[in-house]
């Protein structure tokens, strides 16, 4: 069962457009969403959410409309801003957030706010970037809610809280069996706690897999240059040459490339990688296809 469907989706906005998104999100896992900046991410959550209206196709959540407001109650938001009064304290804050929920749950609110050690009467504007993750964490845990939405939640965190809220996240999603959408150009993150990869490039899918079909099935290949030619080029995702030789990417069987022996070197391609390669090669071919085009002009 899918927590969303996106299906068919299109947004046009000025300099930039979303053509026929389609993508699904599973219940009860952790679904990474990658891409440079400007490549669709947050207009893809505020559509999910009615925050932006779609031109044409349909979203789900929970199998019913995007539109259906109830079902705003079962979701949980955590962005990089906070949006909150700056001059509020939490304790404030809370006064107008929790009688929002019909779900709120007062016993953890007060557990999570001694767990993150947040001060609830200090004002919210001399919070600290990591008090305000953990403080826009802490609201959108309290509902309980089946689905938690997080946009670049890592971003300008320092590596040890980093570490510790991605732990918290696959806490929650093991034991209590949420689902977890979690933006982030951050991909280092998402190789260690991701179960699912949604990667977008410039408003298009470019992959869309289980983190087990992607560590079992995409490679970087290295190897001196003057041991492939234009037939074996094509194999590659995408590829860098240098002066030291190359380095590409692959998706299938390493075992084609047996019969180079030592002359290769072969490596689990992360995420990083993956992304490095697939928008690499799409930025050759728009280049190859504007030229090709200005050459018939």
């Amino acid at each position: 069962m899918n927590t969303v469907e996106f299906h068919h989706v299109t947004k046009r906005r000025k300099g930039f457009s979303i053509e026929d998104l389609n993508i699904t999100i599973p219940k009860g896992y952790i679904t990474g969403f990658i891409g440079p900046n400007g490549s669709g991410k947050t207009t893809t959550i505020q559509m999910m959410m009615d925050i932006l209206q779609i031109d044409e196709g349909d979203i789900k959540l929970f199998g019913t409309s995007h539109k259906d407001h109830t079902v705003k109650q079962r979701i949980g938001f955590v962005y990089d801003d906070l949006f909150m009064y700056e001059d509020f304290t939490i304790k404030n804050m809370k006064s107008f957030i929790a009688p929002l929920y019909k779900t709120w749950n007062e016993v953890l609110f007060q557990k999570y706010v001694e767990e993150f050690e947040l001060p609830l009467r200090k004002k919210i504007k001399k919070l600290s970037k990591g008090m305000k993750m953990k403080t826009s964490l802490l609201f959108a845990l309290s509902h309980e809610p089946e689905f938690i939405v997080m946009d670049e939640p890592t971003s300008g965190l320092d590596p040890i809280f980093r570490r510790e809220l991605l732990d918290k996240l696959q806490e929650m999603m093991v034991r209590e069996n949420q689902t977890i959408f979690l933006s982030s150009h951050i991909t280092t993150d998402l190789d260690r706690i991701a179960d699912h990869i949604i990667f977008i490039y410039q408003g298009k899918i470019m992959l869309q897999k289980a983190m087990d079909e992607i560590r079992e099935q995409f490679y970087v290949i290295k190897g001196r240059s003057d041991i492939i030619d234009t037939d074996t080029r094509e194999l590659f995702i995408g590829i860098q040459d240098s002066e030291l030789g190359f380095t590409a990417l692959f998706e299938g069987d390493p075992l084609l490339f047996e019969p180079f022996g030592n002359d290769i070197v072969i490596e689990k391609a992360t995420l990083e990688d993956i992304m490095y390669f697939m928008t690499r090669k799409e930025k050759l071919n728009r280049e190859a296809s504007i030229s090709e085009g200005t050459t018939v002009n």
